[in-house]
């Protein structure tokens, strides 16, 4: 499966690529973070977002886009940026009929490293180890985007069982909920004919 995972953010936005194997097996394709200046319009930061994102999957050619969810933050005004350049790429990735899942940054610290609660510099750490990086992706946005890929390849097959689990399950109650319609119908008949 190839993945795209991206760390949204209108300062830095970090995009990259991975390739799952089987199992846990994950190898790095490429990775890179795209900068836009703070005095630029927020239109020409987003569109600059944009096609960057839309160049890397034209490139690429990703199965899937793992954006991180935006999750709660402090400054409102960063959270904003965030979800906006979120947004610009999962509407690159609609417009191309790529899969766009998005994943919170607990859920990505929890795959990545056991623990939903780790600090940057502990997934920049796992990332390099599970991807057999001779030194660590930087800036931190780098690391980011490539454990968003990570997660999502590791989380993939399970959330994939759950919908179909999911899926079933509502099947077997529709069924359900028809036969015993019929039932209540053959009932009432038989009631009403006596």
């Amino acid at each position: 499966m190839r993945v795209m995972g991206v760390d949204p953010g209108l300062t830095r936005c970090g995009i990259s690529l991975v390739d799952g194997g089987s199992g846990r097996t994950v190898t790095a394709l490429d990775v890179d973070v795209v900068r836009t200046p703070p005095d630029l319009p927020l239109a020409e930061r987003l569109l600059r977002i944009s096609d960057a994102a839309e160049y890397w999957m034209d490139t690429h050619r990703p199965e899937v886009v793992a954006i991180e969810r935006v999750f709660s933050q402090h400054n409102v005004r960063t959270a904003m940026g965030t979800a906006q350049a979120g947004g610009v790429v999962a509407l690159a990735a609609a417009r191309r009929g790529i899969e766009v899942c998005f994943h919170t940054p607990s859920e990505v610290k929890a795959a990545v490293t056991g623990s939903g609660t780790a600090g940057k510099a502990q997934v920049t750490a796992m990332v390099t180890r599970i991807l057999g990086l001779q030194q660590a992706p930087k800036p931190a946005d780098a690391a980011d985007a490539l454990a968003l890929a990570i997660c999502h390849c590791w989380r993939a097959p399970m959330l994939a069982r759950m919908a179909r689990a999911e899926a079933a399950a509502a099947e077997q109650k529709r069924r359900y909920e028809s036969r015993l319609a019929e039932l209540n119908k053959t009932r009432l008949k038989k009631a009403g004919t006596r």
